[in-house]
């Protein structure tokens, strides 16, 4: 059994991607070339590795289990990398980290930014991923730090403090609901679910939570409109074209003459935390971004 790293990032280049195409593609490989190394490995093995279909290939059991052992390897690779990068100049390590997107693009835009002017050999790969997708990649170890919900089953991942981030609807002082609701300051997701709403673009972890949340009621979103950034969404509602679901820092620092109201809803009373598999066991840059973004807790 001869594997190098180049057939274990593929592996799990193609188990992540479901395709061996797009695996080929992330590992910088030609299809053939990828195809033959994936075969190499099943008759090494002399079991096979994936089950392939028209709608792409799945990991078989042992793949699966493959797939496990790929990803420790090559992140303690690249802890070796890491720690022996700092006996030279360049880069001294990687993070890859999942969040939601109020995670994103409210509150870690400034804690990075200040530590990575403190770490400049470090690079933070940042991806946006709806909150149980993050617990899973975390738990894998397809990711080193997640930052997620509450309201996600965390299983045995270990948790820390980031932010506090509840969820508002905003509408124009003028629109029929602002209106309806007279001096309420509080009112139930569904009592607005007869009104047009402005969401974020479809495929936001944000806007599949909302979408969801309406789910679980029995009920939809409609959304006139889709838009890319939450400063969008609330400049379109101050001009009453619908109701909108934010994070309360986001309306906030929006303003714009927006009615803002609570939601009495569970769920939309939520914090974000921060979820780690083990911090004992990542690299020590890593435990430091872990305990910087704690550190601001609020």
């Amino acid at each position: 059994m001869r594997f190098d790293l180049t057939d274990l990032q593929l592996f799990i280049h193609v188990a992540e991607s479901g395709s061996i195409t797009a695996g080929a593609q992330l590992s910088h490989l030609a299809l053939p070339s990828a195809s033959a190394r994936i075969r190499g490995m099943e008759e090494a093995l002399n079991v096979p590795l994936l089950e392939r279909g028209r709608r792409g290939a799945e990991p078989t059991e042992a793949g699966r289990t493959l797939l496990q052992h790929a990803r420790t390897i090559l992140r303690q690779v690249s802890d070796m990398q890491a720690d022996l990068a700092q006996f030279a100049t360049g880069l001294k390590g990687q993070v890859r980290l999942l969040c939601n997107t109020s995670a994103m693009t409210e509150f870690l835009p400034d804690a990075l930014a200040s530590f990575l002017k403190a770490h400049p050999q470090l690079s933070i790969n940042l991806e946006e991923r709806l909150s149980r997708e993050i617990t899973r990649a975390v738990a894998d170890g397809a990711a080193d730090i997640g930052i997620i919900s509450d309201a996600v089953d965390r299983g045995a991942l270990q948790t820390f403090p980031f932010r506090d981030d509840p969820l508002v609807l905003v509408m124009a002082r003028g629109h029929p609901l602002a209106h309806a609701l007279g001096h309420k300051r509080h009112m139930a997701f569904a009592d607005a679910l007869d009104h047009d709403f402005i969401g974020l673009a479809g495929d936001s972890a944000f806007q599949q939570n909302a979408n969801e949340q309406a789910t679980r009621l029995g009920r939809r979103i409609h959304c006139k409109i889709r838009l890319l950034s939450f400063e969008a969404v609330c400049r379109m509602a101050a001009s009453g074209a619908g109701v909108a679901l934010l994070p309360e820092a986001a309306a906030r620092r929006s303003g714009n003459g927006l009615r803002m109201v609570k939601l009495t809803d569970e769920w939309a009373d939520r914090k974000l935390l921060i979820c780690v598999r083990d911090a004992s066991t990542l690299p020590g840059y890593a435990r430091e971004l872990v305990g910087a973004l704690a550190e601001n807790h609020r």
